[in-house]
């Protein structure tokens, strides 16, 4: 008689265990979606602000060129 109890907790067990282990990893893969997503977001914003970069970066020497120029003339004044 107690091992036929014993069976059926432990079969109870198993069975609450798959269950909770099946939640778990379906709030892992929500999570991981959800993390993929946010990964995909700043790599778009990443790749924009390299686009950027690369299209203020030559200006770079004229704008100093043109601090200086304005350096030089309010030190004429």
């Amino acid at each position: 008689m107690i091992v036929t109890y014993l069976t059926w907790a432990g079969m109870f067990c198993w069975i609450a265990c798959f269950i909770w282990m099946h939640a778990i990893s379906r709030r892992q893969n929500a999570l991981l979606s959800e993390l993929h997503a946010i990964m995909k977001r700043i790599e778009a914003i990443a790749g924009e602000e390299n686009r950027l970069i690369k299209e203020v970066h030559p200006k770079i020497g004229e704008i100093r060129e043109s601090m200086k120029e304005v350096t030089t003339a309010m030190e004429e004044i």
